[in-house]
């Protein structure tokens, strides 16, 4: 009973479209390839529309494999009316069953460039992840870290959970950072000292504006001391350069603050053990 079965199986199997399929196969990946670093080169050389090319990128790679399989499945499979009336439920069941989760991100690859809640050329956040959006795949959504890391996360888990996309985009990103001064510090010198730093930074984005929020609060992991905690949001001009310009703010604000005499939170610390350590072990105590 079960050899008609496998040799209905066998038939489907056409030997004849191998050589044309392999042809596919390889013209396939040649024009990956080729559209790839075209794209590429064309973001690199047209910066403002980077994000643009690395949109198309994605788009057209998934067009490219989407035909590319069909025309494969078509050339090595025969699709008779007879033939997937018999074995069309039992192969649908199989090959469920044995590419389900590959399946389930290839459709989830498919939802996430049409629906676009973040898109190639993006910085997001994911699961502790967070980093630039190099590839929108069939299987994984690949994560370039600011470590250098690149990170793959299935496409359908993205389904499921929540994502924070910093530039949603747009070339520029809001960026934020933290100074933390004494409480008897003259705040108000700080204040305009921290957005001029951050206004002069060769980095920074003049045509969003600067924002500046003054709190006074316990230290992060500081126990129970409390300083004057200044934040200054400012929008970097091209997201690959967040890390450069949060350096060149924070060079600028320390050289600003140490030559009108204001002190950090950290130097207030580093002087207070330094006072503490010369009262348990006073100079000559051990003569």
């Amino acid at each position: 009973m079960q050899q008609p079965e496998a040799i209905s199986f066998v038939s489907l199997f056409d030997p004849s479209g191998v050589p044309y399929a392999l042809l596919v196969i390889v013209i396939t990946w040649l024009a990956i390839r080729f559209v790839t670093r075209s794209l590429d080169a064309l973001a690199e050389r047209f910066t403002q529309r980077r994000l643009l090319f690395k949109q198309l990128t994605a788009i057209t790679r998934f067009v490219i494999i989407i035909v590319s399989s069909v025309t494969v499945a078509g050339a090595v499979v025969n699709f008779t009316r007879e033939s997937l009336l018999a074995l069309g439920g039992s192969i649908a069941v199989a090959v469920g069953f044995a590419f389900k989760d590959l399946l389930a991100s290839l459709m989830a690859g498919l939802i996430l460039l049409f629906d676009r809640p973040f898109q190639v050329g993006d910085r997001v956040e994911f699961g502790g992840t967070y980093g630039e959006v190099k590839e929108i795949g069939l299987r994984a959504v690949r994560i370039n870290t600011l470590d250098d890391n690149l990170v793959s996360v299935p496409n359908n888990l993205f389904l499921s959970g929540a994502v924070a996309c910093a530039n949603a985009g747009a070339l520029d990103q809001m960026c934020v950072f933290d100074f933390w001064i004494g409480c008897n510090e003259d705040f108000e010198t700080a204040k305009q000292l921290v957005y001029e730093a951050t206004a002069s930074s060769r980095y920074v984005y003049l045509a969003k504006p600067i924002t500046l929020i003054v709190r006074e609060e316990p230290v992060r992991n500081g126990g129970e001391r409390f300083a004057i905690r200044i934040t200054v949001k400012a929008y970097v001009f091209d997201g690959r350069y967040e890390v450069a310009f949060g350096t060149d703010v924070t060079e600028r604000v320390k050289r600003a603050f140490r030559a009108a005499r204001i002190r950090t939170a950290g130097e207030l610390e580093w002087t207070a053990r330094q006072a503490a350590e010369m009262l348990l072990h006073p100079a000559g105590a051990g003569a």
